[in-house]
C-alpha cells in the first residue's frame, strides 16, 4: 500500500455524531477498519476493528457496562483500550499486549473525526471552520447531508466540488445552463492551509431552493485540508425568496480506500425557516447528479503529473488544488 504517513496525521470525518449510539458500528479510514462506539459517559471512541486476542471484529460485539465487549470470547475493554476482563479466566490480569488499538478522536461540526497517527514534526495545518460549528456560531443555521458512499477517490470528489465548468451539463436546469456555460476569469492564490479562489461567477437557473429566477452567482472556494473544501455563494439581489440569502457549504470526505470514499456536505446559512428535509433533499439531488460522473472518471485516483490530463483556463482552481496536494506530500488517492 502507498505510504500514508501524512494522511494518517490528518483529522478525517468518519461518521455523523448522532449516528454513533449505544452499539458499536464499523467504519473504514485510509484502508484501516474501525469500530466506533460510545462509553457510559457518552464519549466517542474509534479503535482498530480487531480484537487483540483472535482478530474478531469488535464492531460485531456490544457495549456492556460502558465497556466494549468482543463478540468472540467476551473480552472487555475500557475506554482507554485496556482489557479489563477475560471471562474464560476470571482471575487473569490482562497486560498491555491484551489492549485494543485506539486512535485519537474529536467531535466537531456534527461529526466524529479520527486521526490514525499523531504528527511528528511539522504536520499539515488543519483549518478551523467556525461558521460550521453549531456551538460557537449561532447566527447561522446548520444542516448536514449524507453520508454518500462513492466509488471515487477523495481528491476526485474535492476537485469536482471546486469545479464550476460542469454546472451547465451535470446540473443543467439547477446550477447551470448549456446556453450560458461561460466561466469568467477568477483569482486563485495559496493560503497557509490550502488554496483560495475568489471572484468566481456562474449563471445559475436555480442556485438554491430559494431561487425565484436565474441569477449570476458569486462563489468563493477554499481548500482547507487535502480532503476538505468550503464554498460560499451569494446570488444577485432580488433573485431569491430570502433577501440577502447567504450560504456556505463544506465538503467533508473520508478517504476509505484509494478509490472509494464517503462524503458529507455541511451547510451554514441565514435561512431559519425551511425544513431540514427540504434543504437536505436539494443537496441530495445535486450530489446524485455528480456521483455517476465521479464514478466514471478514469483513472479513479487523481493524477498529479502536470501533463496527465488536459486543462483550460476555467480549471485554475483544480490545477492549484493538484499542486497543493503534490507539494503537501499527499499520496493516498492520487497518482504522483
Amino acid at each position: 500500500m502507498t505510504d500514508t504517513l501524512i494522511e494518517k496525521t490528518l483529522w478525517h470525518p468518519v461518521a455523523l455524531s448522532h449516528a454513533i449510539g449505544s452499539q458499536p458500528q464499523a467504519a473504514n479510514l485510509l484502508g484501516q477498519p474501525l469500530v466506533l462506539w460510545r462509553d457510559a459517559d457518552g464519549q466517542a471512541h474509534a479503535w482498530a476493528d480487531q480484537c487483540p486476542h483472535r482478530g474478531a471484529r469488535l464492531s460485531l460485539g456490544r457495549v456492556h457496562g460502558g465497556q466494549l465487549e468482543c463478540p468472540y470470547h467476551g473480552w472487555r475493554f475500557e475506554a482507554g483500550g485496556a482489557c479489563t476482563h477475560v471471562p474464560a479466566v476470571p482471575d487473569f490480569q490482562p497486560g498491555a499486549r491484551h489492549a485494543a488499538t485506539t486512535f485519537d478522536t474529536r467531535e466537531a461540526y456534527g461529526m466524529l473525526w479520527v486521526r490514525l497517527a499523531a504528527p511528528s514534526g511539522d504536520a499539515l495545518p488543519i483549518h478551523d471552520l467556525p461558521l460550521f460549528a453549531a456551538e460557537t456560531e449561532t447566527r447561522l443555521r446548520k444542516t448536514t447531508s449524507g453520508p454518500y458512499t462513492v466509488a471515487a477517490s477523495a481528491p476526485r470528489i474535492i476537485e469536482n466540488f471546486l469545479d464550476m465548468a460542469h454546472f451547465g451539463y451535470v446540473h443543467e436546469g439547477w446550477l447551470g445552463s448549456r446556453d450560458k456555460p461561460e466561466i469568467p476569469p477568477y483569482e486563485v492564490k495559496p493560503t497557509p492551509h490550502g488554496v483560495l479562489a475568489t471572484q468566481c461567477l456562474a449563471w445559475q437557473p436555480r442556485s438554491s431552493i430559494h431561487a425565484e429566477s436565474g441569477a449570476q452567482v458569486e462563489y468563493t472556494y477554499e481548500v482547507t485540508a487535502p480532503y476538505m473544501a468550503v464554498l460560499t455563494k451569494q446570488p444577485e439581489p432580488g433573485s431569491t425568496a430570502i433577501e440577502g440569502l447567504w450560504e456556505s457549504i463544506a465538503m467533508f470526505v473520508c478517504p476509505v480506500t484509494e478509490e472509494s470514499s464517503v462524503a458529507w456536505t455541511r451547510m451554514a446559512m441565514n435561512d431559519f425557516e425551511s425544513p431540514d428535509a427540504r434543504l437536505i433533499d436539494f443537496q441530495n439531488v445535486i450530489f446524485g447528479q455528480d456521483q455517476p460522473v465521479l464514478e466514471s472518471q478514469q483513472p479513479k485516483r487523481l493524477p498529479l503529473q502536470p501533463n496527465a490530463e488536459a486543462h483550460s483556463s476555467a480549471d485554475r482552481m483544480s490545477a492549484a488544488y493538484r499542486r497543493y496536494l503534490k507539494d503537501s506530500g499527499i499520496a493516498f488517492g492520487v497518482i504522483r
